[in-house]
């Protein structure tokens, strides 16, 4: 093992990381509003000035694994009305599509043990426009891009800083911190550095006993020191070059500021922000204990030049200098080895993929993030606070007393989705699982637990709305971070199947019990994460009273069966008693596979034949069936749920087999729908919703350059809807129209939109779906790439094909233009040409980034794409020095 992967094995080495949220404001755990309003209730200009209760933020920050000591970095240019202590953004009222946060920040690299970590944050030298960029996006339509600050015109002639934050360990409790400005414009430039170390307050809300301090000491020759004291988590020392000054301040909320009540003491949260302003700083340098401490630099920049500052977060008392020789071998020895750590993670030998997979790696490790709630203290409050509204206790989540959060959980997106989300998580996790296996499989057993997971089955969606229905994606994450695992170690952690097994059948039968209405197998289950692809709000009340029989939720629990089959039968291998369980789930999905492919005499099914399409049907109470024609990823997502039963996985598995064998003569005999379509003794069986010829019509409109695939991928809805479609529900007309970019409506916020953009996570399902299906038809499986082209491939160079357009949203073209950049130009200056962004979602037609800007969460699976095209060229690369070296 590499020393990275030595420190794996050591889970000490995860006490300290980047836990800090970017946004705590705003959020839905510190809204203690009567009806909600999270934004308004805590905005950003209160978040300077107040306490927060369930955690803490802060740029380029970290902090220990209970977030009871916090790191952050904060800067001030002489310019602006406040320190830029945390990320600014506009709130989903202010801008014309939603949340956004309006800064230039990268994830630059990360190590799973953040043994090394580096983080690149763009400051403007000019006043930053906060009320530009707050109301010329509240003046712009739906219909107008969103106002970035790249258009500000503040980055103009390179007058910024680039801020480098990084961090090096030198071992588990002892963290090395160094910050470099640049300044990257022609002229001289002023810039104050306030390096922030604090403590979270658990004290006002009656969670301490004892209140923590920070208490100023007699530094050494060249530097400074500060000792936190904290009874849980000891003593830490922090060590810092000498500043111009340093303040010295608590964290408590300014209650004159917000509330006109006075203060009990003028060391307050937002104590640094006054000083800067009055420029008066004596009262702050004088104060030699508290609970917020900064060293403050002041530093007149010339033009292309930088400076650094370096600083030491220590268990361990130094009683020499803290900054000799050793700390700058520290940092190359850990970059060293976290070069070396991805050299034997990555299998591309091309230097810009590996500097996307690696830059995508580092955004997932630094999307790791605290996070607490415990409801029924959220809802009742705290002791000695003010009682929240009587009305909460029967609002947003007063259903879920039985959830209590208090983990390191990968994020979406820090600023814009500062909360987990059940199934973005299990897309985090295959990327996480090249990297740190251990660390995905916790994340995926942690949200079956009993203290996230409802008695019920249910597993909690996301903080807004933790009774929202999302797809049920988490056993086939826990199946491919396995197999991932397995292939990379050559051991198979069964113990992890099991575990997550157990759990898993309780939530399979919380769907089933909750989500089959009729009891037909034809699953509801809400708008299913895909916000508004539907012509209607999938989650509310249906038009007409009647059930919205969805082709996606059927698709996915007939998925959700084929993954838990295969999980039983890998278990089985190993505890035969499971075998007993393979038998439920391959009859489940033939009874679901029936319901939607079904044609009688009283049911119309989800498929089209004609149109050679699945849809949503809805069921009316008067017993009619009106089909809701989109062309939409809910038509493809049959195609998700396929499986092939290996022979040689079947001879290990008889009981299993000689039963699958008798259930297809039974259903034969009974003229009932046939799944396997022809079973051969001793031969592979394909498990799958799409029979051959549907599959063929299928995959005509997805490899359709009109309809669904686009330079970056698959869209999300067909582009054969530029033009609208609309259908008749009792009277009243329902639409949709395809919307390449941003939402053109307000539904579900309106800052993420299904209605043509390309989807990672749903394209990367889409991509090993294909393989599957080739995987059992081989060289058998000849398509036209793209449609109408005469160019024909298998399905498993169509899969390949799909992944390269993929891959290619984030790679230069000839012009040097990344299509995730929207053609910016200064995408091409040296200083932003290797920075790469991994956005939410992307342009049906341009493949721009579009969305949250930082999710590199579930796009992150772009990274196992490049390892998998990597391979795959590798492959063909020995195969052709292989025939070559032949005579």
């Amino acid at each position: 093992m590499n020393a990275e992967q030595k420190r794996l094995t050591d889970s000490r080495w995860k006490h300290w990381g980047p836990y800090l949220s970017e946004r705590q404001w705003a959020t839905v755990r510190e809204d203690y509003s009567e009806k909600g309003e999270a934004w308004d209730y805590f905005p950003h200009d209160h978040a300077r000035s107040r306490v927060y209760r369930w955690g803490e933020d802060g740029i380029a920050g970290i902090s220990d694994d209970q977030q009871h000591i916090c790191f952050a970095l904060a800067l001030w240019n002489g310019k602006d009305p406040i320190i830029k202590e945390r990320l600014f953004g506009l709130t989903g009222k202010e801008g014309n599509h939603g949340e956004d946060v309006k800064e230039l920040y990268y994830y630059l690299d990360s190590t799973p043990t953040h043994s090394y970590m580096k983080h690149l944050y763009k400051y403007p030298q000019a006043e930053f426009p906060y009320a530009d960029l707050v109301n010329t996006n509240r003046s712009r339509n739906r219909f107008e891009k969103e106002y970035e600050l790249l258009d500000t015109g503040v980055f103009n002639d390179n007058k910024y800083f680039d801020v480098f934050t990084e961090y090096a360990k030198n071992d588990t409790e002892d963290i090395l911190i160094r910050i470099t400005i640049h300044n990257r414009g022609n002229e001289l430039a002023y810039v104050a550095v306030l390096p922030t170390l604090w403590l979270r307050n658990l004290w006002s809300f009656g969670l301490m006993h004892q209140k923590p301090k920070i208490f100023l000491k007699d530094g050494g020759d060249g530097y400074g020191y500060a000792k936190a004291d904290h009874y849980w988590e000891g003593d830490y020392h922090f060590y810092f070059e000498k500043p111009a000054r340093t303040l010295m301040t608590e964290n408590e909320t300014n209650t004159e500021k917000l509330y006109g009540q006075i203060n009990p003491s003028p060391y307050v949260k937002d104590a640094f922000h006054t000083a800067i302003q009055q420029q008066r700083f004596d009262w702050l340098e004088e104060n030699k204990e508290g609970s917020k401490f900064a060293p403050m630099y002041e530093f007149n920049i010339n033009g292309n030049s930088s400076v650094t500052i370096k600083l030491r977060l220590s268990k361990h008392y130094i009683d020499k200098s803290p900054f000799d020789i050793s700390f700058d071998e520290v940092f190359e020895n850990r970059i060293k080895e976290a070069d070396e750590f991805y050299a034997d993670i990555t299998a591309t030998k091309d230097k810009e993929l590996f500097n996307i997979q690696r830059q995508a790696f580092g955004g997932m490790l630094w999307n790791k993030q605290y996070y607490n709630i415990d409801i029924p203290r959220w809802l009742n409050g705290d002791p000695g606070q003010p009682a929240p509204p009587e009305a909460r206790k029967s609002g947003r989540n007063h259903e879920w007393h039985t959830l209590n959060n208090e983990d390191i959980i990968s994020m979406p997106d820090k600023w814009e989705y500062p909360w987990y989300a059940a199934w973005d998580l299990a897309f985090h996790c295959v990327p996480l699982s090249m990297v740190d296996a251990d660390f995905a499989k916790s994340q995926l057993i942690l949200f079956l637990r009993e203290w996230y997971m409802r008695p019920n089955g249910q597993l909690p969606a996301y903080e807004w709305a933790f009774s929202d229905v999302t797809p049920p994606v988490h056993a086939w994450s826990c199946l491919q971070v396995y197999k991932i695992d397995k292939a990379r170690t050559g051991k198979a952690d069964v113990q992890f199947l099991e575990r997550v097994f157990q759990k898993l059948l309780i939530n399979f039968t919380w769907w089933v019990n909750r989500k089959d209405s009729k009891g037909n197998n034809v699953f509801e289950g809400g708008f299913l994460g895909l916000d508004n692809i539907g012509v209607f709000d999938r989650s509310n009340v249906i038009p007409g009273g009647g059930v919205l029989e969805q082709a996606d939720g059927t698709s996915w629990m007939a998925m959700y069966c084929l993954n838990m089959l295969e999980m039983a039968l890998e278990i089985s291998q190993y505890n035969t008693a499971y075998e007993d369980v393979t038998t439920k789930f391959f009859e489940h999905f033939v009874y679901i596979a029936e319901s939607l492919n079904h044609i009688g005499e009283n049911w119309t099914g989800s498929w089209d034949d004609e149109d050679g399409f699945f849809y949503d049907v809805l069921s009316m109470p008067d017993g009619r069936f009106i089909p809701v024609k989109v062309r939409s990823l809910v038509g493809l997502s049959p195609l998700f749920a396929v499986f092939v039963l290996k022979k040689d996985l079947l001879a290990k598995v008889p009981d299993f087999y000689n039963r699958l064998k008798w259930f297809q003569k039974y259903r034969a005999k009974n003229n009932q729908y046939l799944v396997i379509e022809e079973l051969k003794e001793h031969d592979d069986i394909l498990l799958s919703l799409v029979p051959r010829p549907r599959l063929e019509k299928l995959l005509k409109a997805l490899l359709d350059e009109n309809e669904f695939l686009s330079k970056g991928g698959i869209r999300s809805i067909s582009k054969i809807h530029e033009h609208g479609y609309t259908v008749n529900i009792n009277g009243e007309y329902f639409g949709l129209d395809y919307q390449p970019g941003e939402a053109t409506s307000a539904l579900f916020g309106g800052n993420s939109n299904w209605r043509g953009p390309v989807w990672m996570p749903m394209n990367y399902l889409l991509v090993k779906s294909l393989q599957q299906y080739n995987d059992y038809y081989k060289g058998d499986s000849i398509v036209e790439f793209p449609t109408g082209s005469g160019n024909k491939l298998t399905l498993r160079q169509v899969s390949d094909e799909i992944s390269k357009r993929l891959i290619s949203i984030f790679t230069t073209d000839e012009n040097g233009n990344r299509p995730v950049n929207d053609h910016y130009a200064v995408y091409r200056d040296e200083h932003f040409k290797d920075l790469v962004l991994f956005y939410e979602y992307f342009h049906g037609d341009t493949a721009r980034g579009v969305g949250a800007s930082h999710q590199t969460g579930w796009t992150g699976v772009v990274a196992e794409l490049i390892q998998n095209i990597s391979a795959v060229e590798n492959e063909k690369s020995l195969t052709a020095t292989s025939e070559a070296a032949i005579p």
